[in-house]
C-alpha cells in the first residue's frame, strides 16, 4: 500500500461499554479478567495504569475529542507528564471495577485529573495525574482548536471533592 494514506477509523461513536459522563465525573465499569491478575488472582499493579488510561480516553471520546484524528492530522497527542498513585486495596479476578475520572485543573496546554478505581464503595487505587498536549516534535503545545472549551465543560469547581 505504498503511497496510499491509511484511513483513520471513525472514533466519534461512543459505545455503552465506554461509560458515561454525569455531574463532571466520567465513570466506566470494567471487569478484572484472568490476564489482569497474577498467579494468586490479584490484579497486577500496572493494570491500574491501563484502566486509568482507558477511563481518560473514554471521557475524551464522550466529549467529542478525537485523539486518533489529532494524531493523524499531525497535531500531536496527550502524554502523561506526572503521576502519583496509591494502591489501597487489591482488585481480584472477577471483580467489577469502576474507574472514575474528574478534571481538576485546566491550562492552555495541560490538565490535571483525579482518578479512582472502585469495587463497590471501596477505593482500590487513586491517582493524581498531569497530562500535557505534545506536538509531533515532542514540544508542549496548546490543546487543538476547540478542545480547551470542551474540557472546560467538565472541569470540577474549585474546592469540589
Amino acid at each position: 500500500m505504498t503511497g496510499l494514506a491509511m484511513p483513520v477509523p471513525d472514533t466519534a461513536q461512543v459505545l455503552p461499554c465506554e461509560g458515561h459522563l454525569r455531574d463532571g465525573t466520567h465513570r466506566v465499569l470494567l471487569r478484572a479478567y484472568f490476564d489482569d491478575t497474577d498467579a494468586g488472582g490479584v490484579v497486577y499493579h500496572a493494570n491500574y495504569l491501563r484502566w486509568f488510561e482507558r477511563g481518560r480516553s473514554a471521557m475524551l471520546r464522550q466529549l467529542g475529542l478525537d485523539q486518533s484524528r489529532a494524531l493523524a492530522d499531525g497535531l500531536g497527542a496527550y502524554a502523561v507528564t506526572e503521576m502519583a498513585i496509591r494502591y489501597l486495596r487489591p482488585a481480584r479476578l472477577g471483580d467489577a471495577v469502576e474507574i472514575t475520572t474528574r478534571i481538576t485543573e485546566l491550562r492552555a496546554a495541560s490538565w490535571r485529573v483525579e482518578q479512582k478505581a472502585l469495587c463497590g464503595d471501596t477505593i482500590l487505587a487513586d491517582a493524581a495525574i498531569r497530562i500535557g498536549f505534545v506536538a509531533p516534535d515532542g514540544r508542549p503545545a496548546r490543546h487543538p482548536a476547540g478542545w480547551h472549551a470542551k474540557l472546560q465543560t467538565v472541569l470540577a469547581p474549585e474546592g469540589a471533592a
